[in-house]
C-alpha cells in the first residue's frame, strides 16, 4: 500500500491513531475516549500534532467496535455517532473507509510474521485456504477471509452472538444457569471478559457456593496460581467452549488456512491456553474430526493487529 493514510482503531473505552504508509504504521497515539465529546474531536486533536505536509492529501481508514451498516455509524459501547461522509469532509480527508474492528483484524492475518503468532495444537505446514478469526475480549468478535483468485474476500459477521451449545453435562448445567439471567445465551456470554465472571458465578451456583465479587483479571489470576478451584474450572471451560466455537467456524468455512485467536484475554496466558483442552475440543466434531485435524490454530501475539490490517486493507 502506498500513500499516507490516517488509521484508527476505535473501541468503546480507548482509541488508537497512527499514520500508515507502505503497509507499516508509525506515530501511534492512545487516547481515552472520555476526554472527547466526539470522534471528530479525537481525530482532529491527533491530526493537529502532525507536520502540515502529512495532513495534506491524507486518506483515512477506521475500525469501529460495532456494526458498520451504511453511512451512519454508532458505537456499541460509546455514545459517539457520526456520518462517514461528513467526517471525511470535516477532516479534509481524500477518502475514508470505516470497517468493523474484526474486519481490520482479519486483514492483518496475511501480514503477520511467524513471531507474531503462537501455534496452539499440532504444527501443520503449508496450510492454504480459507481463514477464520475468533476474538474473545470485551465481546466476542468473529470474521473470515475467503481465498479467491490469489487474493482474499472478507466476510464479517456477528458470530459471537450465535447460540452457545453444550458438549458435556457440566456445560449444559452452566448454560441452564445462564438462562436464568438471559433468555438467549450466546457464545459471547462465556467467551469474553465478562464471560469469565459468568462462568465462575455459574459454577458457584451449581456447587451451591456464594460467589466472590471478582473481576475477569481476578478469575484468571486465581486460575493461573491455582488458588481457587472454581476459577481453575472457569478458565478450563472458557478454553473448551472457545475450542468448540472455533471448530464450528472452521467447519462452516472449511478453514484449511487455519483459525486464528485474537483478543487480549489469552495473550498473557499462551502456555496455559496451549495446554488446555482447546485443541481437543476444536477437533471433536464426530465424523469430521479428521478434517479438523488438518486445520492449524494460532494465537495472535501482536497486540494491535487491527492497525496492521488498516495499514494494508484496500481503500475501496
Amino acid at each position: 500500500m502506498t500513500g499516507l493514510r490516517l488509521i484508527g482503531d476505535i473501541g468503546g473505552t480507548n482509541a488508537r491513531f497512527a499514520i500508515a504508509e507502505d503497509g507499516k504504521y508509525r506515530q501511534l497515539k492512545h487516547v481515552e475516549n472520555e476526554h472527547y465529546s466526539s470522534l471528530h474531536d479525537a481525530i482532529a486533536d491527533y491530526l493537529k500534532a502532525l507536520p502540515e505536509a502529512e495532513r495534506k492529501n491524507l486518506a483515512g481508514a477506521l475500525a469501529i467496535a460495532g456494526p458498520v451498516l451504511g453511512d451512519r455509524i454508532s458505537l456499541t459501547n460509546k455514545s459517539w455517532s457520526f456520518s462517514i461522509e461528513e467526517l471525511k469532509q470535516s477532516l479534509h480527508l481524500t477518502r475514508l473507509v470505516v470497517v468493523n474492528d474484526f474486519a481490520a483484524n482479519a486483514y492483518a492475518i496475511p501480514h503477520l510474521t511467524p513471531q507474531q503468532k503462537f501455534t496452539v495444537g499440532p504444527s501443520i505446514e503449508n496450510s492454504h485456504g480459507n481463514i477464520g478469526l475468533v476474538g474473545p475480549g470485551t465481546g466476542l468478535g468473529m470474521s473470515s477471509l475467503i481465498s479467491q483468485g490469489g487474493g482474499w474476500t472478507l466476510v464479517v459477521g456477528e458470530g459471537g452472538h450465535a447460540t452457545l451449545a453444550a458438549s458435556t453435562e457440566e456445560e449444559f448445567a452452566i448454560i441452564q444457569m445462564l438462562r436464568k439471567r438471559w433468555s438467549h445465551v450466546s457464545a459471547e456470554r462465556v467467551l469474553s471478559g465478562a464471560g469469565l465472571v459468568n462462568l465462575y458465578e455459574a459454577l458457584c451456583a451449581i456447587k451451591g457456593i456464594e460467589p466472590l465479587m471478582l473481576q475477569p483479571a481476578d478469575v484468571t489470576r486465581r486460575a493461573m496460581d491455582k488458588s481457587d478451584e472454581i476459577c481453575v474450572r472457569a478458565f478450563a471451560h472458557f478454553c473448551e467452549f472457545l475450542g468448540s466455537v472455533a471448530g464450528d467456524l472452521a467447519l462452516t468455512i472449511s478453514a484449511f488456512g487455519g483459525v486464528y485467536i485474537a483478543g487480549g484475554i489469552l495473550l498473557r496466558f499462551k502456555e496455559a491456553f496451549a495446554a488446555s483442552a482447546f485443541r481437543q475440543r476444536f477437533d471433536s466434531k464426530g465424523r469430521f474430526a479428521s478434517m479438523l485435524a488438518k486445520m492449524p490454530t494460532w494465537l495472535i501475539l501482536e497486540e494491535l493487529p487491527g492497525l496492521i490490517g488498516l495499514a494494508n486493507m484496500p481503500l475501496e
